[in-house]
């Protein structure tokens, strides 16, 4: 990918004082966001299925919903991977060889855009569709992963920005149509679908 001077030295700056501040924290914190970076996708997925679940006492229109927001998901998951093969940016751990958090990713394991911020922006998107109370948890819990990427170093900046850009693009268009489609759903209560859709 091709940045401009300018750009790039911000870019540069500004993963610079992240990762620099990271190095001076208390390894207790350094332990926390490298958790949270590592294993915090599960708490988006079980957001998805509470939603899910909880949709099923309100509509089936509502669970149809709910039920194409993990397809969102992997939706945006699979346009990144897209992005990351024709982008081929190197991860700025192993253009800038600071010391960082995490251990730097091989070579070939693209930077631009961050994964881990694709399917947290998608999954808090899809939430803002089925369940705004748990949407209020997964929109700041988005940002937070975002951030966590690169406080441990394997992602720039501008990765988790176009992340975060991508997974909430893909996952609106996507649960936009749906959702002109989900009251059609009601028609499935009656037939085997039904305990996907509604609880009685």
């Amino acid at each position: 990918m091709n940045v401009s001077g300018g750009e790039r030295w911000f870019d540069d700056g500004l993963y610079r004082s992240i990762t620099e501040l990271a190095h001076r924290s208390p390894g207790r914190l350094d332990s926390a966001v490298a958790a949270w970076s590592t294993y915090g996708l599960a708490l988006f997925g079980a957001l998805l299925l509470a939603a899910w679940w909880r949709a099923r006492s309100v509509s089936p229109g509502r669970a149809a919903l709910a039920l194409a927001a993990p397809v969102a998901v992997l939706l945006a998951f699979a346009v990144s991977t897209g992005l990351k093969s024709a982008l081929q940016e190197q991860r700025p751990c192993r253009t800038l060889r600071l010391i960082t958090v995490e251990v730097c990713p091989p070579a070939g394991d693209w930077s631009l855009p961050s994964n881990h911020a694709v399917i947290a922006a998608a999954a808090a998107v899809a939430l803002l569709f089925t369940d705004r109370a748990l949407a209020a948890v997964a929109v700041p819990a988005a940002v937070a992963m975002a951030a966590s990427r690169v406080w441990v170093g394997v992602h720039y900046p501008h990765d988790v920005a176009l992340g975060l850009a991508v997974g909430a693009a893909v996952a609106w268009a996507l649960m936009a149509a749906v959702r002109r489609t989900a009251p059609r759903a009601e028609g499935l209560r009656a037939t085997r679908l039904r305990p996907l859709l509604a609880r009685r």
